[in-house]
C-alpha cells in the first residue's frame, strides 16, 4: 500500500486533486507534500484507537458514504455524504420475481444469516443464501449456520460472481437483510433496488437512509414483522424501487457529488487552477 501512495506523490504536479480511498493510511504523506486531497471512508469509525487517529489530522479533509456512518466522530472535517451509486447498464428491473428470499454477502455474525433464516421459515417461502464464508467466519458458520441449512426451505448457494447478481437479485421477491451492526453502508441493498427488487431490513447503520419504509422495502425491528413484511411484498412497488435507485443510487449522481466536493475544494484555494484532473486512490 505505501509504494502506490509514494508513486502518486511523486507525481503530485500532475493533479489538482487526490482522491484517497485508504482511510488514513496516506495522511502523514499528504500533511508533508501540502498536496490538495479528500479522503472517502468505507469502513465503521466506532473503533476504539480511531479518534486518536483522526484528532492528530484534523485539516484532512473527509467524505462520509452514509451519515449514519459519522455518528462515533461527528466531529471529523466533513464535506459531504456521497451515497453510493452503480452504473445502470448492469442491472435491470426486466425479470419477474421469484417465490424465494435473497440473502446476499458474507455469512459472519453482523450480517445475521441466522435470522435471515428465521424469516424465511416464518413466513413459509423460500430462502436462497448466495455467500461467501471467509476464514475468519468459518466457525460461526460450522456452528451456527451450517446445521440449519438441512431445512427444505434453505437452499445455499455460497459465493457468486459478480455477473450473477442481477439475475440473483432481480428474480428474488424481496432481499433479507437483517444485519446487527453499524453498517457504513450495505450495498447489496442498492443492487437489490436496482433490479427492482424490495429490501426487507433491520434499521442498524445506514438502512434507514437507504431504504424508505413501504415504498422501496419494509424496515422491521425483528423476525415477526419481518414475517409480516414478506406477506406484505405486494405493498412495495418493484418500479419505484427501480426509479428510486435510478434518481438517488446511479452512478452518474455519485460522480457528480463528487464533482461538486472537488470543485468547491479547489475554489477554496485561490492558487489553484480550475479542476483540469485528478486521480483517485483505493
Amino acid at each position: 500500500m505505501y509504494a502506490p501512495i509514494e508513486d502518486v506523490y511523486s507525481e503530485k504536479n500532475k493533479f489538482d486533486l487526490i482522491h484517497f480511498h485508504v482511510d488514513y493510511i496516506h495522511f502523514p504523506w499528504s500533511r508533508r507534500e501540502g498536496a490538495r486531497t479528500l479522503t472517502t471512508l468505507h469502513g465503521r469509525l466506532d473503533i476504539p484507537d480511531l479518534p486518536a487517529v483522526y484528532r492528530s489530522y484534523p485539516e484532512m479533509p473527509v467524505v462520509s458514504i452514509s451519515n449514519a456512518q459519522r455518528a462515533p466522530l461527528p466531529w471529523l472535517n466533513w464535506q459531504g455524504t456521497v451515497h453510493h451509486g452503480l452504473p445502470f447498464q448492469w442491472y435491470s428491473p426486466t425479470r419477474p420475481a421469484g417465490g424465494y428470499l435473497a440473502f446476499l454477502g458474507r455469512i459472519s455474525p453482523e450480517k445475521n444469516p441466522v435470522e435471515a433464516i428465521a424469516i424465511a421459515k416464518r413466513a413459509g417461502m423460500k430462502l436462497k443464501i448466495a455467500a461467501k464464508v471467509d476464514r475468519v467466519d468459518r466457525e460461526y458458520y460450522e456452528k451456527c449456520v451450517e446445521p440449519l441449512l438441512s431445512d427444505p426451505l434453505v437452499e445455499f448457494i455460497g459465493e457468486i460472481g459478480t455477473h450473477q447478481v442481477p439475475d440473483f437479485l432481480g428474480r428474488a421477491a424481496a432481499l433479507v437483510f437483517p444485519i446487527n451492526w453499524p453498517e457504513p453502508f450495505g450495498l447489496v441493498t442498492i443492487e437489490a433496488m436496482a433490479c427492482g427488487t424490495p429490501v426487507i431490513a433491520y434499521p442498524h447503520g445506514s438502512v434507514p437512509e437507504l431504504v424508505e419504509d413501504g415504498v422501496t422495502g419494509f424496515i422491521v425491528r425483528n423476525v415477526n414483522e419481518a414475517a409480516r413484511a414478506v406477506r406484505n411484498l405486494s405493498k412495495a412497488s418493484r418500479r419505484m424501487c427501480y426509479e428510486t435507485y435510478m434518481e438517488r443510487f446511479s452512478a452518474e449522481r455519485m460522480a457528480n457529488d463528487y464533482l461538486a466536493i472537488y470543485r468547491r475544494l479547489l475554489e477554496d484555494d485561490p492558487e489553484t487552477l480550475p479542476l483540469v484532473g485528478g486521480v483517485t486512490v483505493g
